[in-house]
């Protein structure tokens, strides 16, 4: 352990973020390897090593002969003082050698928020800020993540995107770039091989204009770059890496527990649901690997709780069946099933009395909005009787707490819609007085909006986000409309989600704001500690930019979007025509049921897994 470490230690809040030692974290000998990479993801280990996809794309990497793949995870903020004061750069946890020693810095970003702390990071690891900035083939900056999906306002930093899932296309990144260093290629020979590898996305390689308007006139791909960058997915499952062998956390992180992931994509077609869209099509783990996998992971860490983890995990077809696989196993090891949120129209009896062989901690439904008819805009698909007979069924089964999500600020969304939040509250409330076999305990009616932001890759892509002023409004309407002492009513935060938003559906011209915003002091923006909305205001202001532009803009059909270079697999035409269907209350039916042709199908040669 480096000597300045050990006299940081004893002054920061939670030293364990910072000495690594955990069980099953890869330590190999140097002599044998010949490739280093920084896995690095841009806030707390808490955070981090809760994230499943780390844990898949370490364990890829490790198991690559020559390769060492280190975790390195944003300080906190005594911790980052502590280092800049004794002159300490970044470093990884399994070796804690410097990241500037390292041949490829790797950026996990699920969350635009995160892009301050990217930079952050990247200063305190004394690599220069912009990749034009950098010219040897090391060290290489790549970003990968649901946030990728529009990298232009990173685009000045990040010398390659990874879009998509990562198992494959990062080993062949990592192999093209051991051939080049082994055969002397220059960092500009480099790029553009690497922009040839099937969802490798190189920003330098792609000139944007603007009009006078300040909308994208033109994205000319140059030097070979292709016209269009899609996604990579992994189209079988079954072969796909699972991680039974995880790192187990010496403190305790958000998800302390075996995350198992049974498929990957959703059937569902929710409009403003990003994630639902660029992680299709579904593709199915068979019942048989998810139980192998769940009982040897919980062999191997100890953990004695397993969440079924999946977009929309009660979609997968052998639910029931797998919560029965595991049934001998979960009660001799005391192991608890969970599952992170159900959907109100396939929630059964035969589910709740598997999951209640666990502990009762209450159950999660996302009706998302107030109303059918605005359930209807967004595609959800679930009608209000539904939900009352899912949370009826919980209350009879002996739960006694409800957790409700929905949006406010949805398109079209109304009064009516805002105050149908508190109608389902109060109809939830009356389900648990009749359903309840034991009043006495009481009921738990937990209801949370967040605020819309439209995200690139949806059918609201063109939409814009209302007005702060009129969010907090209808906040206000419905926490006023919220008469009863049992219904808990807590609502995100407004400033954080007008950048969110910017960020979301911004373009290069953003990069400028996002270095003077750091330069300001911003790094942990997902954090309410962190986060100055003011900062960020004065950084827009200082560069010409104006925020509602981004987020607050009505974007035409005929608009060339930033990330009009990047593609998920489903086609604009039908994002477009979702959009359209939205605007007429018109409902799309799930994948299951009928396909609507969204075009993800070629992505595994034309067949739909599901």
């Amino acid at each position: 352990m480096d000597k300045r470490l050990e006299r940081i230690l004893p002054r920061v809040q939670k030293p364990a973020r910072y000495v690594g030692g955990e069980y099953n974290a890869v330590v190999k000998d140097l002599s044998t390897v010949d490739t280093r990479v920084a896995f690095c993801f841009p806030d707390t280990y808490e955070i981090g090593m809760s994230n499943l996809g780390m844990r898949i794309l370490y364990g890829v990497m490790n198991e690559m002969p020559g390769v060492w793949c280190e975790r390195v995870f944003a300080p906190w903020g005594d911790m980052e003082e502590e280092m800049r004061r004794c002159g300490m750069p970044l470093f990884a946890l399994e070796s804690g050698d410097a990241i500037t020693d390292f041949d490829i810095v790797a950026f996990s970003v699920g969350y635009e928020m995160a892009f301050p702390g990217i930079v952050n990071m990247l200063d305190l690891a004394r690599i220069p800020l912009h990749s034009a900035d950098r010219h040897g083939l090391t060290p290489l900056i790549i970003a990968g993540g649901t946030a990728m999906y529009n990298p232009e306002p990173m685009a000045d930093f990040i010398d390659i995107v990874s879009l998509g899932e990562g198992e494959e296309s990062t080993v062949e990144l990592i192999e093209l770039h051991r051939k080049a260093r082994q055969e002397g290629w220059s960092r500009e020979e480099f790029l553009r091989s690497a922009a040839k590898v099937p969802g490798m996305y190189v920003p330098s390689l792609y000139d944007v204009r603007y009009r006078e308007d300040g909308t994208v006139s033109s994205i000319t791909p140059l030097d070979g770059a292709p016209q269009t960058v899609t996604k990579r997915i992994v189209e079988d499952m079954d072969k796909s890496y699972f991680p039974v062998k995880t790192i187990v956390p010496t403190t305790e992180i958000v998800q302390d527990r075996v995350t198992l992931e049974l498929f990957r994509g959703c059937i569902r077609g929710c409009r403003f649901c990003q994630a639902g869209y660029v992680y299709r099509p579904v593709r199915n783990r068979s019942r048989e690997l998810c139980a192998t996998y769940g009982v040897e992971s919980c062999n191997d860490s100890g953990y004695q709780e397993v969440t079924l983890s999946s977009l929309s995990t009660s979609d997968y077809p052998d639910l029931t069946e797998l919560c029965d696989e595991l049934e001998d196993f979960c009660a001799q090891r005391h192991v608890n099933l969970s599952l992170p949120s159900l959907r109100a129209d396939n929630f059964s009896m035969n589910l709740m009395q598997r999951l209640a062989k666990g502990r009762k901690s209450g159950l999660t439904f996302a009706p998302e909005a107030g109303t059918q008819r605005l359930r209807d805009v967004i595609n959800k698909n679930v009608t209000l009787e539904e939900l009352l007979r899912s949370c009826h069924t919980a209350f009879a089964g002996g739960y006694n707490a409800v957790k409700l999500y929905f949006m406010l600020g949805l398109p079209t969304e109304t009064d009516e819609d805002v105050l149908g939040i508190a109608d389902i509250a109060a109809r939830v409330m009356h389900e648990w007085r009749e359903a309840s076999p034991n009043k006495n305990r009481g009921v738990r009616i937990t209801v949370s909006t967040s605020w819309f932001v439209p995200k690139p890759h949806t059918a609201f892509q063109w939409e814009p986000q209302i007005s702060r002023e009129e969010y907090e409004r209808r906040v206000k309407l419905l926490r006023d409309a919220i008469k009863t002492k049992t219904v808990t009513y807590n609502w995100h935060d407004s400033a954080t989600s007008v950048i969110e938003a910017v960020l979301a559906r911004g373009d290069r011209k953003l990069c400028k704001v996002l270095e003077t915003v750091w330069r300001k002091g911003a790094k942990l923006d997902a954090w309410e500690e962190y986060f100055s909305y003011d900062r960020w205001l004065e950084a827009f202001a200082e560069c010409g930019v104006d925020p509602a532009f981004y987020a607050n803009r009505r974007r035409e059909r005929s608009e060339i979007m930033p990330w009009s270079m990047i593609s998920c697999g489903v086609s604009e035409d039908f994002l477009w025509r979702e959009h359209e269907r939205a605007a007429a209350g018109v409902t799309t039916p799930d994948c299951r049921t009928q396909c609507s042709g969204c075009g993800a199908n070629r992505l595994v040669g034309g067949k739909c897994h599901v």
